[in-house]
Formats: C-alpha cells, sequence, structure tokens
C-alpha cells in the first residue's frame, strides 16, 4: 500500500492516439468475461499496452517481451491478477519492471480492463464482511509478516523499519528511516518520561526510536508474532535495554493511557469497516492533553478492498484508506493539525528494499523458490511503478483532541 531519484525514471507520455477502433474494442472485452480468441486477445493487449507507450517485443526501459502467448487472454481476463500471475510464472518479461507499472499506471489501464467475476466476487465479499474483523487480522497478519525474520533482515535497515522513508536531504535507506522516525517524534512533540503507544509496531524501529533518543516509555502492539520475538530480542533486556514492550495484542484490546499515540503503517491493514474503530482507540488511549499521529498508505479514491493480485499473494485483506475516509473516521474525535504527503518518497523506499532482496536473495534461496522470488519483484517494483506514476500517497496526520491548543507540528 510512494522522490528524490523520481525524476530520473519518470517518463512523458504521448498525447492520446484517437481511438475510435479502440472504443470497439473496449466495448467487447468490459468485463472481459466471455472468450476471447488468443488472437483476439493479444491485439486488444497490444493495442492498450501501446496506449501506455510500451512495445510488446521492444527494448526500451518499460517495454516487455512476451515468452507464452497464455499472457495476453490470461491478462485480458484476469486484469491485475492475471498480470501479477503471468510474471511469476515466467510468461512475461521486463528490463524495468518498476517503469513498466508506472506507465501502465499513468494511462491508466486498470480502469480500461475491469477484470473477470473474481475481481467482482471480492467487492460483493468487502461489502458482505468484515475483512479485518479480530478473528480474521491475526491471520492476515501472519501471511505477510511471518513468513521469516530471515528475509525481511536483509531487505529492511537496521532497526526494521518496513514503511516509507523520508529522502529529503537523506542519500540511503538508514538516513531515510532515520529521518522519518526522527521527524515522527519531532512532529508529536516527544519529550523524557513520556509514555508512548505504538500501534502496530512492526519490529519496534520507532518504538526504540523514541525511547533511545528521546528517553520515552513506549508500549507497542502488533499481531505478527515474528515482529515481537525478534523486537523483544533486539530493544529489551537481552538487546539494548531500552523502555521498550512489544505485544502480541489487537489494536482493539489496548487499554491505559498515553501522553502520544503514534501508529505508522498500520491502517492500511485496519479495512474501511473499522477506520472509525481504531480512531476511536487512539482517542480512548490519548490523552486529552496528548498528540497522536497517524502514518499510512492512501489511495486516491475510496475503496472496499485492494487489488486482486495484491489481496493474493501480498496482503490479505488490506485496502489503504482515502483522505476522505480518514476524514469520515476522525469526525467528532480529532482536530487534524498536520496533513502531510510524502507519497514521492516510497518510490526510493521501495527500489532500495528491491536492491536489498536481490543482493542477498542466493543466501536464502533454500526457503524461498525462484517462483517467491518473482513474486517479492513484481511486488516491490511494480509499488515502486505505481508509487512514481502517485497512484498512491503517503499521508502523515497530525491529531488532537478537540480543544488543545494546537502543537507545534509542522515540520517538512
Amino acid at each position: 500500500m510512494q522522490h528524490h531519484s523520481s525524476g530520473e525514471r519518470t517518463h512523458q507520455m504521448p498525447p492520446p492516439a484517437p481511438t475510435s477502433s479502440l472504443r470497439g474494442l473496449f466495448e467487447r472485452v468490459l468485463p472481459a468475461m466471455v472468450p476471447t480468441r488468443s488472437s483476439e486477445a493479444e491485439s486488444i493487449i497490444r493495442e492498450l499496452f501501446a496506449l501506455a507507450d510500451i512495445e510488446i517485443g521492444g527494448t526500451r526501459p518499460g517495454d516487455i517481451v512476451v515468452t507464452d502467448p497464455k499472457f495476453y487472454e490470461r491478462t485480458l481476463r484476469g486484469a491485475s491478477l492475471g498480470f501479477g500471475e503471468a510474471y511469476m510464472d515466467e510468461q512475461w518479461e521486463s528490463n524495468a519492471l518498476d517503469v513498466t507499472v508506472e506507465k501502465i499506471m499513468r494511462a491508466n489501464l486498470k480502469q480500461k480492463i475491469q477484470g473477470s467475476w473474481k475481481l467482482k466476487a471480492l467487492t460483493a465479499k468487502a461489502l458482505l464482511m468484515n475483512l479485518q474483523s479480530k478473528t480474521r487480522s491475526g491471520p492476515s497478519v501472519e501471511a505477510h509478516y511471518d513468513i521469516g525474520n530471515d528475509l525481511y533482515t536483509r531487505m529492511l535497515d537496521n532497526r526494521m523499519v518496513y514503511t516509507c522513508g523520508y529522502w529529503k536531504n537523506a542519500k540511503t535507506l538508514q538516513e531515510s528511516q532515520d529521518a522519518k522516525l526522527d521527524l515522527v517524534a519531532r512532529k508529536v512533540g516527544l519529550k523524557p518520561g513520556m509514555r508512548v503507544l505504538d500501534l502496530g509496531c512492526g519490529w519496534g524501529g520507532m518504538a526504540s526510536w523514541a525511547a533511545e533518543k528521546y528517553g520515552c516509555s513506549v508500549v507497542g502492539v502488533t499481531l505478527s508474532k515474528d515482529q515481537v520475538a525478534l523486537g523483544n530480542e533486539m530493544w529489551g533486556p537481552n538487546g539494548k535495554k531500552l523502555d521498550v514492550e512489544l505485544k502480541l495484542m489487537d489494536y482493539r484490546d489496548v487499554k491505559g493511557t498515553f501522553d502520544r499515540v503514534i501508529s505508522i503503517g498500520m491502517m492500511e491493514h485496519v479495512g474501511p469497516k473499522n477506520h472509525r474503530d481504531m480512531m476511536s482507540v487512539i482517542h480512548r488511549t490519548l490523552k486529552d492533553d496528548g498528540v497522536a499521529l497517524v502514518h499510512t498508505i492512501a489511495n486516491n479514491r475510496s475503496l472496499r478492498h485492494g487489488t486482486a493480485w495484491i489481496e493474493k499473494y501480498i496482503f490479505p485483506n488490506a485496502v489503504a484508506p482515502s483522505l476522505s475516509q480518514m476524514g469520515r473516521a476522525m469526525e467528532g474525535l480529532f482536530v487534524p493539525e498536520d496533513l502531510h504527503n510524502i507519497g514521492p518518497d516510497y518510490d526510493p523506499t521501495l527500489m532500495a528494499w528491491w536492491d536489498n532482496f536481490d543482493r542477498t536473495y542466493s543466501e536464502i534461496s533454500h526457503r524461498y523458490d525462484r517462483k517467491f522470488y518473482l513474486m517479492w519483484k513484481f511486488y516491490l517494483l511494480a509499488a515502486a511503478g505505481a508509487a512514481r506514476a502517485r497512484d498512491g500517497q503517503l499521508y502523515q496526520v497530525v491529531m488532537t483532541k478537540i480543544g488543545r491548543a494546537q502543537p507545534d507540528c509542522r515540520m517538512v
């Protein structure tokens, strides 16, 4: 669920071509549920990709090579799911996958191929069910965050921060993550002796920063067993001996009150039916004169579920909020004191994660097979391309309870 280097990689799109013939093609394939001859599918996909300045068989950055003709019909019928699965099955390849996806996003091709009945079933399921209820949240978190600390220790920075960095004055991943953590600390005004709650604490990167650099006492909660185990080992009595306690707990079960409440990268997993619950938990646990901050990936439109490929392979039941969804969840509870969009910084963050993963993959290839490698490559590079195309944002929202004096929190 976003660039100091983005300018070098962004491609100017050519003006849209007249597409009277394409309109007819679109009308025939939307919603892409009737059988399509392979030759017709290839023709449609080639014309669609041409709109994005992607040449099939070309050699420029972002062009693709198709190695199995089943790719065409699979992509036409399955949209993002078919496109991603075809990549995992090595039916196509790109010499710059991030550029490929950036071009697709800029040309808005995902709106031109609506996908199959599976996508419509996903929408219906999200409408009828609470996909992020207490009983469903644990398994969803485990499916991504408990696949192995050996992967994440190689991919992430020294503090194991798995969220967007802040690259304004940073040249390395470590510098960007340290800058992000300190930006958050300054925005909420951390001071020695403060009691801090970190909702969705991950491996304790923010918690350790608040304790080590600002002298705070921090409680973090997450539903990942691996994160709690490694985080407590790193920051607890057997590690740096910081005043940090990470707990395996649903955010809805947190008790007590805190001077500051911080959530970095958790709201994407909460789900639309629970946005208000999350804000209510922050309100309940925050002292009246406290300051809260939510750092979250955000969609440009209000959605009920994520993309089908991400849902199936990366983040089950995760869907980032839109700004309007966040506003409705905050209404009557909080005053938004500052809104800061660092979405373009997700591009260099994801590219750095990919470089780390790719460079160290041979060390863990016995545990993560070739198909996982391609899946993870598609995840990281497609996300980088989408961020570069501004398909999603990254908001940091500073909030206070109604009536509190405005804090000094506008720091960029």
